[in-house]
């Protein structure tokens, strides 16, 4: 009886100490927000009617479609590529937007947002500037050290007169799970 007895009580004992041990697996994830500074120039693959396989745009935002294909650095990414495929009206209104950015390790963070091109060029831009947006970009989460990620970012965007290309300038926060990989 005293075996069991003592069986017992080191089985209560063991049962304690797992289960608290186990309580650090239950704390909520570190969350750390950074900074962001992005620079980047976009290729524009098409822009047209939505023509293409797969077409998305519908309702207000349906009179054209545009692939933008960026490259550049993020603070604290680093060098990314970024995907935008997005909708727009006769107004230069834009939405629809499906775009994601790429690390070098192939991780993917999902951003969304929309906004309107306004022609012309503020003060403060160069010269060249044609056409140019101000809005908010969304951190939507991603995959691999991105998962769980969220962030704003405003855009200092443009397009100029010297090249083909979108100008791309963020500014803003980013919050990602500390140690995710």
């Amino acid at each position: 009886m005293k075996t069991l007895q003592k069986l017992l009580s080191f089985m209560t004992a063991l049962c304690l100490t797992l289960s608290f041990s186990g309580c650090n697996k239950l704390k909520a994830p570190r969350m750390i927000t950074q900074p962001v500074k992005a620079d980047l120039i976009g290729n524009y693959i098409y822009v047209g009617p939505d023509t293409l396989p797969n077409p998305k745009c519908s309702g207000p935002l349906s009179l054209w479609r545009a692939l933008v294909d960026a490259k550049g650095t993020m603070t604290p990414l680093g060098d990314i590529t970024v995907h935008f495929d997005f909708c727009g009206d006769s107004l230069c209104n834009y939405g629809n937007l499906f775009a994601y950015i790429i690390d070098v390790d192939g991780d993917t963070l999902f951003i969304d947002g929309s906004g309107r091109v306004l022609e012309g060029r503020l003060d403060e831009h160069p010269v060249y500037v044609t056409s140019y947006w101000r809005d908010t970009i969304k951190i939507r989460g991603g995959t691999g050290k991105f998962k769980g990620a969220a962030g704003e970012m405003l855009t200092n965007d443009y397009n100029s007169s010297q090249d083909p290309n979108s100008h791309h300038h963020w500014t803003g926060t980013i919050t990602l799970v500390k140690g995710k990989k």
